[in-house]
């Protein structure tokens, strides 16, 4: 079957830098027409010199090819995050497309650290705000003043190592699109970043800070993770084999003042646990 082309059809493919030559079956001596003289010069070139070329995509070499989006067909299937390094797992976070929550992101949330060290502290935090989405990070503005004079006054900081290292993150990378909340699913799927993220630190003691926080580091204490926040408060948990404990997050602290007490009472906790004092 003999493919058909029409003029807007090879210039098409010129443009793109592919060129096309079929083979015709012969033909008379006086079935051949000369070509008219009007005829474009790719065309008379072509069929003066015919050359099969194999078709090949433009590429800029001075630009970086862009990393693949990880994409899950199914929310709920296992993402590709086994073994990757700090740099590669916040590409692969800046690109996911693996649940509904990417509408509403700018920025992805997990940031790879400047020298990736040990950590004994995780402080996990509540979905991004509009803040943490602009500027690509967790906790920020107000919020993260707070939670850097609390982490402070436990002998922690973001820079920090070992027992004096703090790594922050959030319950889900990107952002949910505006007018609703994170479902159970999306969030399961998210978790799996922050399953990588334990590997890398190897934290003694994750901080959910937050609800939607302690929604998911209590799914091994489904009884205790539908009770209000209040009443989590107080308990050592366990997520895959590390101790947890909920306090509220620093935006709710910055509304209730009066709740700040509680929340040093919770940091005093998670600082008797790393320090040997509970088990």
């Amino acid at each position: 079957m003999a493919l058909e082309l029409d003029t807007r059809q090879h210039a098409m493919l010129q443009e793109m830098g592919v060129h096309v030559w079929l083979p015709e079956a012969p033909a008379e001596p006086d079935a051949l027409q000369p070509l008219p003289v009007d005829a474009a010069p790719q065309q008379k070139a072509s069929l003066a010199q015919p050359k099969a070329i194999t078709p090949s995509v433009a590429t800029n070499p001075g630009r970086a090819p862009a990393a693949a989006p990880v994409v899950a067909s199914v929310v709920g299937e296992p993402l590709e995050l086994q073994g990757l390094a700090w740099a590669e797992l916040a590409q692969a976070a800046a690109t996911c497309q693996a649940c509904g929550l990417c509408a509403g992101r700018k920025r992805s949330t997990l940031v790879a650290p400047t020298t990736p060290v040990q950590a004994d502290w995780l402080v996990v935090g509540d979905p991004p705000d509009e803040d943490e989405d602009r500027m690509g990070q967790p906790f920020v503005e107000q919020a993260g003043v707070l939670l850097d004079n609390m982490l402070k006054a436990a002998f922690a900081s973001r820079a920090g190592v070992a027992r004096a290292g703090a790594h922050l993150s959030n319950v889900v990378k990107c952002r949910p699109p505006p007018g609703r909340l994170p479902q159970a699913v999306e969030m399961a799927q998210c978790a799996q970043y922050l399953q990588r993220e334990i590997q890398l630190v190897q934290p003694k003691v994750i901080l959910a800070m937050g609800r939607f926080a302690a929604q998911l580091l209590l799914e091994e204490h489904p009884t205790d993770a539908a009770l209000p926040l209040g009443k989590q408060r107080g308990r050592v948990y366990r997520y895959r084999g590390i101790a947890v404990v909920v306090t509220y997050h620093p935006k709710v602290l910055l509304r209730a003042s009066a709740d700040k007490a509680k929340a040093w009472a919770d940091l005093c906790l998670a600082m008797d646990l790393l320090d040997g004092s509970l088990q």
